[in-house]
């Protein structure tokens, strides 16, 4: 409970620092792309499973946007994140198919390979996704509005966090549901677990959907927010930096996302304020200080204190 107070705190807090300094706007709203698929990425490290390649389901949904945005010009942004999650859940759905045979280093590396395959497709069938020069998609109009950028962007803080605080109830939720403890059975009794009656690829396959689902949302965000998509998006390092959240975080708690992003957003913004050559360093450092005193992430260590302090009042 106490997380989720200081969740909806943060979430203030961030909408009163992207109204009251503009030029946070942007940053912030960034931050909260890569927390929402940093919490999709979590919904498999429960199950034990990290993917190297979850970002091309980001891309997906970045691409379906833009690609309707230029057939359809004047669709509104509600419908084009609408249309891009969807193509990012089916797509997963599919995939998932093949990707819940397998467990550990052949799991991430299958996952990087369909997204080194998509970002190459993509990189060369120009005459179609523009290559590495991407698609502009002109400012839609937001729930029948046009806007200008200011305001459009203002509304989309708003509904990235009101978006954030809805996905992180609706994963915690999941997480506690039976769905989401078989999932997290599969780390550590897979075997058992398949003793029981539940079938280990199903509840993988259920998950890794779902997993994609919110990843989806993430792409279709920041391609209304960039105003132009690439295949960058899609790219393994980017995916990389998910997994760098969730570790920074800790997977324990819906939460832990958000955190992570923070302390990421934060030490790359300052760091490459007043150290431009050197922000991977103080990232990597901050990785580093992370594993070594919290090896649950910045969630699971408070989750722990709770607990202890718990234990002391009993």
């Amino acid at each position: 409970m106490r997380l989720y107070l200081l969740s909806t705190v943060c979430a203030l807090v961030a909408l009163w620092a992207g109204t009251a300094f503009t030029w946070l706007t942007t940053p912030i709203i960034f931050g909260l792309t890569y927390a929402i698929a940093a919490l999709g990425v979590s919904v498999m490290v429960r199950a034990g499973q990290v993917s190297f390649g979850h970002a091309m389901y980001a891309c997906i949904s970045a691409y379906v946007v833009a690609f309707i945005a230029r057939a359809y010009p004047g669709t509104d942004a509600l419908v084009l994140i609408l249309a891009g999650v969807v193509a990012a859940t089916l797509t997963s759905a599919l995939i998932g198919l093949f990707m819940v045979r397998y467990r550990g280093i052949f799991f991430g590396m299958l996952n990087l390979a369909f997204s080194m395959v998509l970002f190459a497709l993509l990189s060369k069938l120009y005459h179609i996704t523009g290559g590495t020069d991407g698609i502009n998609i002109t400012r839609p109009p937001l729930a029948g509005v046009a806007m200008n950028r200011d305001t459009y962007e203002q509304w989309l803080l708003i509904m990235s966090l009101a978006l954030s605080l809805f996905l992180a109830v609706w994963v915690q939720r999941y997480f506690r549901s039976g769905s989401g403890q078989a999932l997290s059975a599969i780390k550590t009794n897979e075997t058992r677990l398949e003793y029981l009656g539940f079938s280990a690829y199903f509840i993988m396959w259920k998950g890794y959907v779902f997993s994609g689902l919110i990843v989806g949302f993430s792409g279709a965000m920041l391609a209304l927010l960039q105003g132009l998509v690439t295949p960058e998006i899609g790219l393994w390092l980017r995916s990389g930096e998910y997994v760098f959240i969730v570790i920074l975080g800790g997977a324990a708690h819906a939460a832990g996302a958000f955190l992570g992003a923070a302390v990421f957003e934060t030490v790359k913004l300052m760091s490459s304020a007043y150290f431009p050559d050197l922000w991977q360093l103080f990232l990597g450092l901050s990785l580093i200080i992370v594993i070594f005193l919290v090896p649950n992430g910045i969630v699971g260590k408070f989750i722990e204190y709770n607990r202890e302090k718990s234990r002391r009042k009993i």
